[in-house]
């Protein structure tokens, strides 16, 4: 992957195997894994039911093109979850999100989607923007190759502006509003109050669908953002942690939509509609992903990882307030992340309170006392297989690495 450049240091670990909260590299040292796969192994590594399911299907075939009985559990499953009561399947959450904006278009006859400045919904073209000085929408830094100009086919806001999201609507192209409930990809940026209701109101005063992607916000709870803040949203996109570690991705929506859809979605050429594809929803994946639902994000295990990233955010917080450093803790459910100032409210002030050499220099000292954040943050996320003591391991090196920059 191309973004294992990211990594601190010289080149990335070479892993022999991970197991619940730790992995070993290929010289037998352990390490205590605060960044999961970046959300992907949020259950823990290789999670005893998920194991023996994708055994299990592997000896009774791993892909057929049609449904098995795993499809209608998991379906019902994410329904109770996320209210949304129908649910179709793909292979990661980025192909979700390009499905459902497809699908908003063609229900709505409006070409444009609107997204926030500086969000993050996998590779999907049309999310790879931000807002630049003028206010104008352009290709995120990074961004290669992009098919159009990104102007022609989104709009970006800030988060937490109601007004700019308002005026965004009011031109009547816009099809479709995408967000995460709370920013996770620019660094973890929280809903002002009264923020993601005043969207769920624009969006429907301008009968635009709202769609929420709870591919990271999942670490909210057993129904992500959606359930917690009672967000009701037209289309729900998950991936990764749903799987367990194998590759998946789900879109749920209203069963008004989906009677729109299955009126529509019929007929000779629905193979070439753009949205599905071979492997999705095969029987591995679904066989994946009822094993991880099934045993693992319930009520028990986020009761049990929400109060160690509240360990980890206190211990953070106090390292920094006992040597001065106007440092902050952002938490979000099982994950938080600490900023080098006041936690920023769009993703334009987070982007901006970005520094690259202090982040990598944190990253390899911990790593190097055996500690791993994800590479693009620096975000923790915790698993049920996660201690105290490894929290407080965590708050201990951190110390002594505020020591080596403050002395």
């Amino acid at each position: 992957m191309p973004w294992m450049t990211r990594w601190p240091g010289s080149f990335p670990l070479h892993v022999q195997k991970a197991q619940g909260s730790r992995f070993v590299d290929v010289d037998d040292i352990e390490y205590v894994d605060f960044c999961l796969g970046d959300t992907g192994a949020m259950t823990g590594h290789a999670l005893e039911a998920v194991s023996s399911a994708v055994t299990n299907q592997a000896q009774k075939g791993l892909t057929t093109m049609l449904p098995t009985s795993d499809a209608q559990w998991v379906a019902e499953n994410l329904a109770q979850r996320f209210g949304v009561p129908k649910w179709q399947f793909s292979i990661s959450a980025t192909d979700a999100n390009r499905f459902v904006l497809r699908f908003a278009r063609m229900l709505t006859g409006r070409p444009k989607v609107v997204v926030h400045d500086w969000c993050y919904h996998g590779s999907v073209d049309e999310t790879l923007v931000i807002l630049d000085q003028n206010g104008k929408t352009i290709s995120r830094p990074g961004a290669i190759g992009p098919q159009v100009d990104p102007a022609m086919t989104t709009r970006a806001v800030p988060f937490n502006d109601l007004v700019a999201l308002e005026a965004a609507l009011a031109v009547g192209d816009v099809a479709c509003v995408l967000i995460e409930p709370a920013l996770t990809n620019i660094g973890i940026v929280l809903p002002l109050d009264g923020y993601v209701s005043g969207v769920r109101a624009l969006t429907r005063k301008y009968d635009v669908l709202l769609v929420v992607d709870e591919t990271h916000t999942i670490c909210a709870g057993i129904g992500g953002c959606t359930k917690l803040w009672s967000i009701d949203p037209d289309f729900v996109v998950i991936g990764k942690t749903i799987g367990g570690g194998i590759p998946v991705g789900a879109y749920g929506m209203t069963a008004t939509i989906a009677q729109r859809l299955e009126k529509e979605m019929i007929g000779h050429d629905v193979d070439v509609s753009g949205v599905g594809g071979t492997l999705s929803g095969s029987a591995l994946a679904m066989s994946a992903m009822k094993a991880t639902l099934s045993h693992a994000l319930q009520e028990s295990d986020f009761a049990q990882t929400i109060p160690l990233a509240t360990r980890w955010t206190q211990g953070v917080q106090k390292a920094c307030d006992d040597r001065n450093l106007d440092w902050h803790v952002q938490q979000l459910g099982c994950r938080a992340e600490y900023w080098f100032c006041t936690p920023p409210i769009n993703g334009a002030q987070a982007a901006a309170a970005v520094d690259p050499d202090l982040e990598s220099f944190l990253h390899l000292f911990c790593l190097n006392r055996g500690v791993l954040l994800a590479p693009f943050h620096n975000m923790a996320l915790m698993s049920p297989f996660h201690s105290d003591i490894d929290v407080d391991r965590h708050t201990e090196v951190f110390g002594l690495a505020l020591d080596s920059i403050v002395s």
